[in-house]
């Protein structure tokens, strides 16, 4: 999927979206990419004249890749975070890098889905760690 088509999904627009590409493997997992351009509004002053992105945002584009997992699941429906479990950072991502992230589904408990997730760039780990979702009902406030 490309862009236009992963906002039928999620509720995500410019500039939080941050996924570009994604498609879904025979075996269930995904697989799913972020170029960045350097041009990201998180880069603005982290840090002046060494940009890096942020740790946090790494997660938050794992945690975007991974949900697509879900699927129809998502249309109507919102996925907010309930954990970030042994996330690592192994190497930094900079303005120039392709993150590709790959996600598998490794439980369901009612509402909550826990997909183990990894992100590299050409080839090299930058981060890992199990995310926990809650899928609820689409909120729209006026």
């Amino acid at each position: 999927m490309n862009r236009e088509e992963i906002k039928q999904f999620l509720p995500h627009r410019e500039p939080m979206l941050l996924v570009d590409w994604t498609e879904k493997n025979e075996d269930g997992s995904i697989r799913a990419t972020y170029h960045v351009t350097g041009e990201e509004w998180f880069l603005k002053g982290h840090f002046p004249g060494f940009p890096v992105v942020p740790g946090v945002v790494i997660c938050e584009i794992m945690a975007q890749c991974c949900t697509l997992i879900l699927g129809d699941k998502l249309i109507g429906k919102t996925p907010f975070y309930a954990g970030l479990d042994n996330v690592r950072f192994k190497s930094m991502v900079r303005p120039g890098d392709t993150i590709e992230v790959s996600a598998k589904l490794n439980a369901t408990r009612g509402p909550l889905y826990i997909i183990d997730a990894q992100a590299n760039v050409g080839g090299k780990l930058a981060c890992k760690g199990q995310l926990t979702f809650y899928l609820m009902d689409a909120q729209v406030q006026d």
